[in-house]
């Protein structure tokens, strides 16, 4: 019998270590190849950790609740099979991403030409998607079937038992519509039942249960503002000369590049400008330690199908011209809907920038991604009326206006920083000269 050593495997740039939130196998359990062995968890992230190899877990380190290095061995697994173990196992199995194969991984444990998807709401083992593949299951029929692993995820044996099923003519029409998993529950009886936080639940109320990525959200949104004291600064910004280069110069840009050049690079571009003017925004703060950041690494938030967010990096974006910001804006988001996104995308960021005027909001304060001490929230342009100044006198013209909010951190960042910092912003995009992006 040959020993396997089960590692905590690398989990994104920055992260170092991880919690034990559950184990899935106890010491004599049985494992599968790619089955999952235990749960773990960082501030960004919660994720699976499976055995690469079959056999009976003989020996395990660590208890729930315990703190693990990357790469420290968590666990011993007997298996009959030969293994080549590596120095250092990186494999992960993130249900907020699509599985993510490591370049340390000696074998893929998957096709990735396989049409099947993880999701937020519905995450596959590569052994089950496998197993799809093989039986020809597609993504639709498998999106339904009833999964009887923790959140609802779907085990190699609740795939086996579909196909049984279904080869066996147990599966009519009317079952499979049955076993399509429900994420609610519906109040159909007359009910006035308070709930542990008072609420009153009445006739035709729906509880739904939080999926997993909108857990890890509400945790980091509360910590946040347990931590930060969040302060905010509004300036509004005349685009007008944006708005009018942008349309101008747009569809040429596309048929040179291939990319939609949208307003968000844009802004961008200048945040990064007044970054470089006012270095102690690009900071964070570990204890009573201010950590002034080396690179500039922006955020930026990204809303995803299931009405989840989640904010991709864009890594030393200051060494990128306007050309580069945009296809890497338009990479990031699009791999970020489709769950491509690799752990070491979403880690590292020193400022975030969040586009609410996408969604038609003048204005907003967000709040802040730790463990950055400032965001700033961009409004929708709009067309507004305004006072313009000219040699003849002033005069009332139509103007593309939008409002900037910025929100800081008053542990570090004061009201002459923050403030000076957006208005900083507002005055490289009112002062607009389209010569120095392209």
């Amino acid at each position: 019998m040959a020993r396997y050593e089960l590692k905590l495997p690398k989990m994104g740039e920055g992260v170092i270590e991880a919690t034990i939130t559950a184990w899935t196998k106890n010491i004599g359990d049985k494992i599968e190849e790619d089955e999952t062995v235990l749960e773990v968890a960082t501030d960004k992230v919660d994720s699976e950790v499976p055995s690469e190899v079959p056999g009976v877990l003989v020996e395990k380190f660590f208890e729930v609740d315990d703190v693990v290095k990357i790469g420290e061995v968590i666990a011993i697994i007997e298996t009959d099979q030969e293994i080549e173990q590596e120095d250092e196992i990186a494999i992960i199995q993130n249900p907020e991403l699509n599985n993510i194969i490591s370049e340390n991984t000696s074998e893929k444990l998957t096709d990735t030409k396989t049409e099947i998807q993880s999701s937020q709401d519905r995450f596959y083992t590569p052994l089950v998607k496998n197993i799809a593949k093989t039986e020809g299951i597609s993504q639709k029929e498998l999106d339904q079937i009833p999964g009887s692993g923790k959140n609802g995820r779907v085990t190699k044996d609740d795939i086996l038992k579909y196909i049984n099923d279904k080869n066996s003519g147990k599966l009519s029409s009317q079952n499979q519509a049955e076993q399509v998993a429900s994420h609610t529950e519906k109040i159909s009886e007359p009910v006035n039942i308070p709930s542990s936080s008072g609420i009153i639940l009445d006739n035709g109320d729906e509880i739904i249960e939080m999926d997993r990525m909108r857990k890890i959200i509400a945790e980091h949104m509360v910590q946040s503002k347990r931590v930060s004291p969040h302060v905010q600064s509004f300036v509004e910004a005349d685009v007008t000369k944006i708005v009018n280069w942008r349309n101008q110069i747009k569809d040429e840009f596309f048929k040179r590049e291939g990319e939609k050049i949208t307003f968000t690079p844009i802004f961008i571009y200048y945040i990064i400008k007044a970054i470089k003017d006012y270095p102690m925004i690009n900071v964070q703060l570990d204890g009573t330690k201010i950590i002034k950041k080396k690179n500039i690494n922006i955020g930026m938030a990204v809303a995803l199908p299931t009405g989840n967010l989640i904010v991709p990096v864009i890594k030393n974006a200051d060494r990128l011209s306007l050309t580069g910001l945009t296809k890497t804006v338009n990479d990031l988001a699009k791999r970020a809907r489709e769950n491509k996104l690799k752990p070491d995308e979403i880690t590292g960021g020193t400022y975030t920038v969040t586009n609410i005027g996408s969604f038609g909001n003048i204005a907003g304060t967000a709040i802040i991604n730790q463990p950055q001490v400032a965001i700033m929230a961009l409004g929708a342009i709009r067309k507004m009326p305004a006072v313009v100044e000219t040699p003849e006198g002033d005069t009332i013209g139509i103007r593309q206006k939008m409002i900037l909010s910025h929100s800081y951190d008053h542990r570090v960042v004061d009201g002459m920083l923050g403030g000076l910092f957006v208005k900083r912003v507002a005055e490289y995009l009112e002062h607009f000269n389209g010569k120095e992006l392209l």
